[in-house]
Formats: C-alpha cells, sequence, structure tokens
C-alpha cells in the first residue's frame, strides 16, 4: 500500500523519488501554483484561436485537423514528459499549447450544436478544482490508502472501457446506452465526472509530497503539468455530459 499510486500516470509516488537538489532551489506549492497558471495561459491562448479560427469558417473539415494536431501532438509530449521530467520546464508549455488546439477545436464544435455550453463547461470544471482544493486543504477530503485505492481502480476500470471502445469502434461495435442520453449515457458520464474529479485530490496530495520531499525545481514544471492533464480531462467529460443533457430536452 505504501507505493500506491496516483490514477494520473505524470502524478506518482515514482515521481518524486528523485534526489534532492544537491545546490539551488527546490520545488515549492506556490511556484507549483505559478507554472500552472503559465501553463493555463497557454491553453487558453491556443484554444481561443482555434475557437476563433472555426468560428470564422465553421466547417468539420476547419476544426477536426487542429483537433488531430493537438490531440495526437499532446499525447506524444505528454509521454515524453512523464519519462523525461526533467524536460518538463520545456515539454510542459509544448503540451498546454498542443491541447489548447484540440480543446478550442472541440468546444466550438459542441457549442455550434449547444450554444453556451463551453462557457458552462469551464466554469463547472474550475469550480470543482476549486471546492476540491478548499475540501483538501481544510482537511475535509482525507487521502486515505483506501480512497486512493478506490479512485485509482475506478479510473483504470474507465481507462480499459475506453480503450476497449475505441478498438470495437473499428469493428462496427458502438455502445450506444452508454454514448446516448438516456438515463444509463448520462449515469455512466455523472460517474466518469466524479472520478476525473476525485483525481485532482491525488494530484494535489502528491504535488505536496513533492515539496515536502524536497523535490528539484524543475518539478514544478511536472507537477503544474500533472494537474493541467486531469483537468484537460475533467473538462472534456463535463462537456460531455452537459451536451448529453441537452440532447434530453
Amino acid at each position: 500500500m505504501a507505493l500506491m499510486k496516483t490514477s494520473n500516470p505524470a502524478l506518482n509516488v515514482n515521481s518524486f523519488r528523485v534526489e534532492q537538489a544537491v545546490s539551488g532551489e527546490t520545488m515549492t506549492l506556490t511556484g507549483t501554483v505559478n507554472k500552472t497558471g503559465i501553463l493555463l495561459i497557454c491553453v487558453v491562448a491556443t484554444a481561443a484561436w482555434s475557437w476563433s479560427r472555426f468560428f470564422h469558417a465553421p466547417a468539420s473539415d476547419t476544426a477536426w485537423p487542429l483537433v488531430a494536431i493537438g490531440g495526437i501532438g499532446g499525447f506524444i509530449v505528454a509521454m515524453v514528459t512523464v519519462f523525461k521530467k526533467q524536460w518538463s520546464p520545456i515539454s510542459a508549455p509544448i503540451y498546454a499549447l498542443l491541447e489548447g488546439l484540440a480543446l478550442g477545436g472541440i468546444s466550438a464544435v459542441f457549442e455550434l450544436r449547444y450554444p453556451g455550453i463551453a462557457m458552462k463547461a469551464v466554469g463547472l470544471t474550475f469550480g470543482t478544482l476549486f471546492v476540491l482544493l478548499m475540501a483538501y486543504h481544510s482537511g475535509l477530503i482525507q487521502v486515505t490508502e483506501k480512497f486512493k485505492l478506490g479512485v485509482v481502480a475506478a479510473t483504470g476500470g474507465i481507462a480499459v472501457f475506453y480503450l476497449m471502445q475505441f478498438v470495437l469502434g473499428f469493428f462496427g461495435v458502438r455502445f450506444a446506452a452508454i454514448n446516448g442520453s438516456g438515463v444509463l449515457g448520462i449515469g455512466f458520464s455523472v460517474v466518469v465526472v466524479i472520478v476525473a474529479a476525485l483525481n485532482l485530490v491525488l494530484d494535489f496530495d502528491f504535488i505536496e509530497s513533492g515539496v515536502s520531499a524536497g523535490a528539484p525545481k524543475y518539478m514544478e514544471w511536472y507537477g503544474a503539468f500533472g494537474l493541467i492533464v486531469t483537468l484537460v480531462w475533467l473538462y472534456l467529460e463535463i462537456l460531455r455530459l452537459l451536451a448529453k443533457l441537452n440532447d434530453r430536452r
């Protein structure tokens, strides 16, 4: 149990099992918060550009190339960052810029169909972040080993289901009930949103562990990167849930 990992692959116990800096500064909570702010600005900047480009020419062939470039490129850079944490001061901003391209395109497509949905999703995402941060800071949510195990197991199950759904899609197999706007589909999305939100709590805990362990200064960028990974997932799941709720009207 002592080696339990966070379900966010970017933030786990081994992430902070690095040598303490022999000289120079070490990781701080304030520094990590500042880096997170910088990465959020990067995401918003390219998302706004992608969004604007789509609404100047609202067609699928405008949005999806940007989504593909941002999504695939972001995934590759994320994997590089996970395995080369020392590169995070450079790779984390690149990841944020690429993810912004994808999020802007996806959000614009949803916005065209469901006016106002993007801002609602953004508000709910940051509202969730704030509430959980306060709950964690106040001790209302205790990150016990059972809590970690539950969130990790749930996240792993969701990841396996998404992967299975992706693979079976090539063979024409669709999970209409799960992806639809029925009770089952909405219930599934609610569960996924909750699990994604709880991953934020694990991220807070592991960042705090890195600060306590005196991790090197570059780990501030890595910790911020991990938070952005979770926030991107949470935003997309909230966007999907809101779309299903709109379909029921």
